[in-house]
């Protein structure tokens, strides 16, 4: 009896091998290879030929380009993230861990969707009357949602034929199966062939698409990274479970801006839009307390004000650097620049760092914030009431400035700051109703500033 041949797939970039290997030929990447069955030859047409339309080669410059048109979504904060709505065959890969309302999110785009155009909303993990509660739950009325609880691939694009939706939702990839292969759902074949197939069809027939992807415990999209390639936008769900706020953050998007998010507040309708998020990331003290500084970072095309705690406290052989939604090592990094040219010396303190609200800071402009909050903390004594403060700081000392300095100056001064640290070359020719700015160039001058003001 013939048994069956075994294949090795990478699931960072897809790639195969007749044996298992610690490390990926194609990728370099350890420990991804995973055994799947390997497929029989088949016939010798492609069964993606009757997908492709073969075009033309045509010069770049006499190809007539317009703008997409949006369809909204019915949720601010979700066209914000996609860039101003849905796009006609355009593919969305959102994913976050379990339970933290993407599929209660995405129903209630689908039920506002539907008052305009037709969609279906397929899903691979509950059954009907589990959707129906869920909305029940809601109180949205579903009088125009077309429901499809499948996972066969061939029998959800029949349906698609059938129904012509412009909007559908696969909830989710990775539980769809196709009969072209043999290995069970959430392979990385399946995933990826899956994927594949929808996304042709998206772009065939004009639907736009939403897949949800489940993640891995570090927090990644799990299944084969060309999953993020063949889509068009892909979207991270973040937060707490335990907290009432979510952020979705646009990790790629071919018709906006990337690293855009869209904060929401869960409550017991659903997710509801936060029009000033600024105020989730500031701390509601009466009065100022030591260590503690306003930055103000920028999110895509969004300034936001975010609270950074720093708490310095007298410590053993071995001092603890401890950060909390900053980048650990840059902190080890601020403090030897801080000792070296502003002679603040920490070298036998334990140094913890904190962003207020579970918000992640990854851009450099937050390096002068973090400083003053730890120079704050050192001395005891809090910051002026309305303080703002950002800038890159380089080893050298330098503190260089932020990208779009004036939107986050504008946005402090209209929350109501009055006062700012803020690079030289960031200082706005003109001054701001409200706002007294100090311009620095280097770490010590900012300090000197600091204490002045405290």
């Amino acid at each position: 009896m013939a048994t069956s041949k075994s294949i090795y797939t990478c699931t960072e970039c897809g790639g195969t091998n007749a044996k298992w290997l610690g490390k990926c030929p194609h990728c370099g990447a350890w420990n991804t290879l995973t055994e799947t069955a390997a497929e029989p030859a088949g016939s010798a047409k492609n069964r993606y030929q009757s997908l492709a339309r073969s075009q033309p080669v045509a010069t770049l410059s006499e190809i007539e380009a317009s703008d997409f048109e949006r369809t909204p979504t019915g949720q601010e904060e979700l066209d914000r993230v996609l860039g101003g709505g849905i796009v006609a065959g355009g593919v969305v890969l959102i994913g976050g861990d379990p339970g933290i309302g993407k599929s209660t999110l995405l129903l209630q785009a689908v039920e506002s969707l539907s008052q305009t155009v037709k969609v279906l909303y397929v899903t691979g993990e509950e059954s009907g009357a589990q959707v129906a509660m869920r909305s029940r739950r809601l109180g949205l009325a579903g009088d125009k949602v077309r429901v499809l609880a499948e996972i066969s691939l061939e029998k959800i694009l029949a349906t698609i034929d059938v129904e012509e939706p412009d909007f559908c939702v696969i909830d989710s990839i990775q539980t769809l199966y196709s009969e072209q292969l043999s290995s069970a759902p959430g392979s990385v074949a399946q995933v990826r062939e899956c994927a594949a197939q929808l996304t042709r069809t998206a772009k065939a027939r004009g639907c736009a698409i939403v897949l949800v992807g489940h993640v891995t415990k570090e927090g990644a999209l799990a299944g084969p990274r060309v999953l993020e390639h063949i889509v068009d936008t892909v979207l991270y769900f973040e937060g707490d479970t335990h907290s009432s706020f979510r952020l979705v953050r646009a990790i790629k998007n071919r018709f906006g801006a990337v690293n855009e998010i869209g904060v929401f507040a869960m409550t017991e309708k659903g997710l509801k839009g936060v029009a000033n998020p600024s105020a989730i990331f500031l701390s509601t003290h009466t009065e100022p307390v030591p260590g503690s500084c306003v930055l103000v970072t920028l999110e895509g095309t969004r300034p936001l004000l975010v609270e950074l705690q720093a708490l310095v406290d007298s410590g053993g052989v071995s001092p603890r650097r401890l950060s909390v939604g900053l980048d650990r090592d840059r902190l080890a990094m601020l403090l030897a620049v801080l000792h070296r040219h502003a002679g603040v010396a920490t070298g036998d303190q334990d140094v913890f760092v904190n962003a207020v609200g579970g918000v992640r800071i990854t851009e450099p402009a937050a390096d002068l914030a973090v400083m003053l909050a730890i120079q704050s903390s050192l001395r005891g004594k809090a910051l002026p009431k309305g303080f703002i403060a950002f800038g890159e700081v380089g080893l050298a000392g330098e503190v260089r400035p932020a990208p779009r300095g004036q939107e986050r100056l504008k946005e402090a001064a209209k929350l109501g700051f009055s006062v700012a640290v803020v690079p030289k070359a960031n200082a706005p020719k003109k001054a701001i109703d409200g706002l007294t700015i100090h311009a620095v160039e280097r770490v010590e001058q900012a300090i000197e500033v600091l204490r002045g003001l405290v």
